[in-house]
């Protein structure tokens, strides 16, 4: 049986998958009526060991708009693997059978919504090498995504067996400091096995406030994070190695907070494949530094196994890296209102949202939340037509229409769960004017208090938390809420943390998850 830390390696690359939007060939829609809609199925290379109990992974469902299909399935064709690897559920589902020899499929008779963001997680199945598999055996597995109405699309993904080796990462490193300050950390690696390791790579989910001090050439990165870093000498048995990692915390960093980083060491085949997934959703593993190259330097004894074998229990493959931030360091999130006008009749669009005035980044992509709760109310002679996917109508005390459903007078917003400072996150509401009111007027707020996880509580200038939404303005009235003018829409920064960040490393960035309806824009 596998056990529960066996299965979040195992997991792998496949929950990974679930963090970031997948691009497939569009599947062929069986009527009219669903011709504006396509599914997809993203499914990433494996490599096992020989003799290992294999990995587990599942696909990444999506859809090209959020769409309720009847009747999903996916099915998975192994028949090139025959001989070398198998592949069956990973829960023993009733919903899944073997209709066929090295072809299994997995129906769900529930309703199940797709969306642009894509999902992992259903159909989860463990890949698995066959008694007579050896090093150098590979072949592909097809994975087909249908549901009713719909014609079945398919991703076609490698599976290569390889020579088990077991790669054992350090103990928990714990800094403090304030914003703005340096500390050193011992990036550690042990080979408990019996088997050199050709090469390893550490790869990185770092919060935002940890940031690279220096840059070396074995490393990639992306921005002010660090992605990777490969070193190509072989580990030897029972022995352990160290580098040392020069970090700073971030002179935005949220004070007092913590923030919190992973490390997850990986073969270079198993690197390969990971590598590949994130080059197919569009994403990247950072560009190599230019500084010197960073060294692993045989440290003695090696660190002590938590695991069975290779490739079976790695739980050893993970390490962290805890960071206290201390003194004080907070920040100013103001609101950020809009003035429309139109004829009776018009349909206008309003931008409303907030800004960060800093001097601290609000990053809460280790749990997904939401910065901020938003409150959007909707002036007097106007309806809400048009609504973001991330807000949703307020009809009583903790009661809540919807997602983007159109009519309401009030609706709640959730925000993304990074906003930098200097930053402005806004989203668009379309009012039809149905009468014109001069100066009809609504309020924007933010920092709103939600029974829910995130939002933000500790505003350093409360007094801008509410903005107005001017419909017809007579003159004089204000947008903007915060201080300052109008900031340049570009967004770059935000959105490559928000993309890239959370999928390299399948640890922790629910974010991606959560944010699968947010239709936001950033400006930096």
């Amino acid at each position: 049986m596998l056990t529960h830390s066996t299965r979040r390696w195992l997991a792998g690359l496949g929950v990974a998958g679930a963090l970031i939007a997948a691009v497939a060939a569009p599947a062929t829609p069986a009527s009219a009526e669903e011709a504006e809609v396509s599914l997809g199925v993203y499914f990433g290379d494996t490599t096992i060991a020989a003799g290992s109990p294999g990995k587990i992974d599942s696909p990444i469902l999506f859809a090209s708009s959020t769409v309720v299909v009847h009747d999903l399935t996916v099915r998975y064709d192994f028949t090139d693997l025959a001989g070398k690897a198998t592949v069956t559920s990973e829960s023993d589902s009733s919903y899944c059978s073997t209709p066929e020899p090295n072809v299994l499929v997995c129906t769900d008779p529930f309703e199940v919504e797709l969306y642009e963001g894509g999902f992992g997680g259903l159909y989860s199945v463990v890949i698995a090498p066959t008694a007579d598999a050896k090093d150098g055996d590979e072949g592909t597995v097809k994975v087909s995504l249908s549901a009713t109405g719909y014609a079945a699309v398919t991703h076609e993904a490698r599976v290569r067996i390889g020579e088990g080796v077991d790669l054992a990462a350090g103990p928990e490193t714990e800094r403090s400091g304030k914003p703005g300050s340096a500390f050193t950390m011992p990036l550690r690696v042990g080979n408990p096995g019996e088997t050199v390791a050709k090469g390893a790579v550490a790869v990185f989910y770092n919060d935002y406030g940890i940031q690279p001090a220096k840059q070396y050439t074995n490393c990639t990165y992306e921005g002010t994070f660090l992605r990777a870093c490969h070193f190509d000498r072989p580990l030897e048995p029972r022995t352990s190695y160290v580098a040392t990692l020069a970090y700073r915390i971030a002179k935005d960093a949220f004070a007092p907070g913590f923030d919190y980083g992973e490390i997850l060491w990986m073969t270079p085949a198993e690197f390969e494949d990971y590598e590949a997934y994130v080059k197919s959703r569009g994403a990247t593993t950072g560009k190599p530094g230019t500084g010197g190259k960073l060294l692993l330097d045989e440290a003695g004894p090696t660190i002590a196994a938590r695991s069975f074998q290779a490739d079976t229990q790695p739980d050893n493959n993970w390490s962290s890296l805890a960071v206290t931030v201390t003194g004080k360091n907070s920040t100013d999130l103001a609101a950020v209102g809009d003035e429309v006008s139109g004829a009776k009749g018009d349909e206008v669009v309003a931008t409303v949202g907030f800004r960060n005035n800093g001097p601290a980044t609000l990053d809460y992509g280790r749990s997904g939340s939401s910065v901020t709760y938003m409150q959007v109310g909707i002036p007097d002679g106007t309806s809400a037509v048009k609504v973001p996917d991330n807000c949703s109508p307020v009809r009583g005390e903790n009661e809540w229409g919807e997602p983007g459903e159109p009519g309401a007078r009030l609706y709640r917003c959730y925000a993304s769960w990074f906003i930098k400072a200097g930053d402005e996150e806004t989203m668009e509401f379309g009012l039809r004017i149905d009468k014109v009111v001069a100066n009809a007027t609504g309020d924007v707020k933010v920092n709103v208090a939600c029974q829910c996880d995130g939002g933000f509580y500790a505003d350093l200038k409360p007094a801008n938390d509410i903005a107005k939404l001017v419909v017809n303005p007579s003159g004089g009235q204000g947008g903007d809420g915060g201080d300052g003018g109008e900031l340049p829409i570009t967004g770059a920064d935000t959105a490559l943390i928000a993309g890239v960040g959370g999928v390299l490393l399948a640890a922790g960035a629910a974010g991606f998850v959560l944010a699968r309806r947010r239709r936001t824009h950033f400006t930096a």
